[in-house]
């Protein structure tokens, strides 16, 4: 799934940047890359741009372009254990 099919508020995790070669290259250059934690925070009135954050800024981004990051849902128990510190 792409990251405009987030819901506000909802976290996924980025899978692949696709698209033309100097999109992917902004994005990859911004931190936008496999693995890491991205949350939908907001979508303008008609839905274009949208603001996601990751690596602790926020990004808006046209929704035509945002189409080509792939993202896959965070599984709960994936969630839970990066919250959680082990002690031993």
């Amino acid at each position: 799934m792409c990251i405009i099919d987030l819901k506000p508020g909802e976290k996924a995790c980025i899978e692949n940047v696709c698209g033309n070669e100097k999109l992917a290259k902004r994005l990859l250059s911004l931190g936008c890359i496999a693995g890491t934690e991205v949350c939908l925070k907001n979508k303008a009135p008609f839905g274009d741009p949208i603001i996601i954050n990751f690596r602790g800024f926020d990004l808006a981004i046209r929704k035509n372009d945002a189409k080509n990051i792939l993202v896959r849902g965070i599984e709960y128990k994936e969630a839970v254990y990066d919250k959680c510190s082990i002690v031993g």
